[in-house]
């Protein structure tokens, strides 16, 4: 019961994705065919709040909720980074959905959507199978 309020924040979110247009696959098309810029705005404002978002909470030490100090670890590049956003964004444009849209399309009705859901899970499986041989 303590987590009821994380259930609002999804639904919360799922609206904000539905009333936003972000779960609409002709939106997903129209942003790889570079036929507009809804899609880039929404994606580059949400780069931008984070952005500001970790400067904030670096600036002012700000904690979470329990008072634990909030701790970002150093990124370092490697390519597996980029051979998985290739995978990740040819997989996105192919079915018009990604991880976080994926509920909210299942939720507005369009139900072969769950056929992504289960192919991304099976995708995660995959991947933990073969972690240990891929490039990290």
């Amino acid at each position: 019961m303590k987590n009821i309020k994380y259930l609002f924040i999804g639904l919360l979110f799922g609206i904000v994705l539905v009333k936003s247009q972000v779960i609409s696959w002709f939106r997903i098309q129209e942003m790889f065919r570079l036929q507009s810029f809804h899609m880039y705005g929404i994606i580059g404002s949400a780069i931008v709040v984070g952005m500001l978002s970790i400067l904030i909470i670096k600036r002012f030490g700000i904690k979470i909720l329990s008072g634990e100090e909030v701790v970002i670890q150093p990124k370092n590049f490697n390519w597996g980074n980029v051979y998985g956003g290739l995978i990740f964004g040819l997989g996105w444009a192919i079915t018009g959905a990604c991880p976080g849209p994926l509920f909210a399309q299942i939720g507005s009705g369009f139900l072969v959507t769950a056929v992504t859901l289960l192919s991304a899970i099976a995708g995660t499986w995959v991947y933990g199978l073969l972690r240990d041989k891929l490039p990290h």
